[in-house]
């Protein structure tokens, strides 16, 4: 690829521990859980959430942790495997695209790879227009924020700054919709009979929403979006939240008891998709398709079934090449057409 035009895109989701044992896990959510941008709060409330984190969180939660980890491990983290599937699969997609195609790396916010040592090292091999691809449809502050963060971080040590492009959001994009769609209508093919289809997202706290992070409006969106492609009626669909951590309220209606209280009411047979995950990982392997079911089974419900993310299904590399050519089509262009003079000459 020309020096003239060295692009790059980097597909960016949140972080893994580098091993299922507590000392690593330790080492992660000291890093993710330090984030102001996760844990909100300044002055008395900062000190005192770090002083809860240093001697209570870090103390006891790796070990708890390490262990699920360790349920769904299989020789690494699914999601940074995922994510590595992703990289791999859009490269030979835009390379069939793309006479001098970019250059498809991971990153992540916390963890490794790292997104700043990432963007540190493409810099360094001439990389001047760099495309950053959150993993996250829906956007939110504790999520695709920290992004923007560290590239204004990275932007600000260096006296030539580098191109850089963030895509913000993709919670409604139309290939993004049909993708879920038809991981929906694929599964039930296979396993019809399902009464409702539980939309589950990542939860945040209920503060956060009230300040005006745009989240929980943009996970609705999608959910009817996805219920509206797939025809479903109002009472065969439900948007639920998942995750909560801590004492606070979060977004509401929590995941858990949600199915708790429809296995209750006579609900038997449900599906399950978590729309803001496009990896799956700890959130979906363990506590969806895990520990919700049973949640599910012990207050009567008989057959739960959990619709796995997106991961590296044609169909989502169709809409990351899609956000390729939406956000960075000039510089492709230019680089294509840069290529063919030099062949020409």
């Amino acid at each position: 690829m020309s020096e003239m035009s060295k692009t790059a895109i980097i597909l960016a989701n949140l972080g893994t521990p580098d091993e299922p044992t507590p000392s690593a896990v330790r080492r992660y959510l000291r890093e993710f859980l330090s984030d102001q941008r996760v844990v909100e709060g300044k002055g008395p409330r900062r000190l005192l959430w770090l002083a809860v984190l240093n001697s209570i969180v870090l103390t006891f939660r790796p070990k708890k942790v390490a262990k699920l980890y360790a349920s769904i491990w299989e020789q690494d983290s699914p999601m940074r495997r995922i994510l590595d599937e992703q990289v791999a699969a859009l490269q030979r997609s835009l390379s069939l695209k793309h006479v001098n195609p970019p250059d498809v790396f991971s990153g992540m916010t916390y963890g490794q790879p790292g997104l700043t040592p990432r963007l540190q090292e493409l810099a360094g091999k001439g990389y001047q227009h760099i495309l950053i691809i959150p993993m996250y449809p829906q956007y939110s502050a504790t999520t695709t924020a920290p992004i923007y963060d560290q590239v204004a971080k990275f932007q600000l040590g260096r006296r030539e700054v580098v191109d850089i492009r963030i895509v913000k959001s993709y919670f409604n994009h139309p290939l993004y919709i049909q993708a879920l769609a038809g991981s929906v209508r694929q599964h039930r093919q296979v396993s019809p009979g399902a009464e409702k289809l539980i939309l589950s997202y990542h939860g945040i706290p209920k503060e956060y929403a009230d300040k005006g992070d745009p989240y929980p409006q943009q996970c609705h969106e999608t959910s009817r979006m996805l219920a509206r492609v797939l025809d479903l009626k109002d009472g065969e669909w439900m948007t639920t939240f998942q995750s909560r951590f801590g004492p606070a309220e979060w977004l509401q209606p929590y995941t858990d008891k949600t199915l708790e209280k429809i296995a209750g009411e006579g609900v038997k047979n449900i599906d399950v998709v978590c729309p803001a995950f496009t990896a799956d990982c700890l959130e979906t392997l363990e506590e969806i398709a895990q520990e919700n079911k049973e949640v599910f089974e012990s207050a009567g419900g008989e057959h739960y079934h959990y619709i796995p993310a997106l991961n590296s299904a044609g169909c989502f590399i169709n809409v990351l090449s899609a956000l390729v050519n939406e956000q960075a089509g000039d510089w492709l262009s230019k680089s294509d057409l840069h290529n063919e003079a030099s062949h020409g000459a």
